[in-house]
């Protein structure tokens, strides 16, 4: 990408300071930016001025990324154009933004030049075809990362997204599993005794709080069974429910 001439972002966020810091950092990247506090103004330059992509934070006061991402992609017009979502860096804003249709998910607190980076690269990715973001590739058959600085509910999403093919190794703590996935969807997964469904919501428990951990996805691994009957959003909603459940249930027995 060359200055000046590069793709268009339109930033989309209340902060002022903030957005001109991002902007500043994201056009040394090569980026043309064109910045907005009004998320509502903003969605009507696009039908004459359309970007290459739009970065939004989730916590605007009248329409955040959420809302334009569903907003945006109800359009077949703009159903290509990439929403990633700017927000507190939880797993649960995580699910939710991929749960709206977030191309994907920028923890606002990370460095403003690994923010630029992290844009650029899921650019490059969207028209050159998948090439992971957040996760660490060590060889053409396959790639894998540490737990501690890639969340596994964030490669999951990535991995549904692009509609791989392949196993997904995990091992973190008491947690040794497999995930396989067909064209982007999970089709059985291996936790020990558990299985399926079962399995899956385990794993996802497992990892809330991430930590010390691996993963590893081997390319076009596929399993003859099929265990897993449920979307990876729901199964993942359903985790961070129970894991809340048993975290509340936890803290009551320590007041006690």
């Amino acid at each position: 990408m060359v200055p000046g001439r590069g793709p268009k972002i339109l930033l989309i966020d209340s902060n002022v300071y903030f957005a001109k810091r991002l902007g500043d950092a994201l056009k040394r990247e090569g980026f043309e930016v064109v910045t907005s506090t009004q998320a509502a103004y903003a969605l009507t330059t696009i039908e004459y001025d359309a970007p290459s992509a739009i970065l939004c934070a989730t916590n605007m006061r009248e329409m955040g990324a959420l809302e334009i991402a569903r907003l945006i992609h109800a359009d077949p017009k703009n159903a290509s154009l990439q929403i990633i979502a700017l927000g507190d860096g939880s797993q649960r804003a995580l699910m939710e933004a991929f749960q709206a249709g977030c191309d994907d998910y920028i923890d606002r607190q990370s460095p403003l030049a690994l923010i630029a980076s992290h844009v650029k690269s899921i650019i490059v990715s969207k028209a050159e075809g998948f090439q992971p973001t957040q996760m660490l590739a060590q060889s053409d058959t396959s790639l894998s990362g540490s737990l501690t600085h890639h969340d596994l509910t964030g490669v999951m999403q990535m991995l549904g997204q692009a509609r791989q093919t392949g196993a997904l190794h995990i091992n973190a703590g008491k947690t040794d599993a497999v995930l396989f996935f067909d064209a982007g969807e999970i089709t059985h997964a291996e936790c020990g005794n558990l299985f399926g469904d079962e399995a899956v919501i385990h794993i996802l428990k497992g990892c809330v709080q991430g930590g010390d951990g691996v993963y590893k996805f081997a390319y076009g691994t596929t399993s003859p069974q099929r265990t897993v009957l449920r979307s990876a959003t729901d199964l993942m909603l359903d985790a961070m429910r129970e894991y809340d459940e048993g975290s509340r249930e936890m803290a009551d027995k320590e007041a006690l």
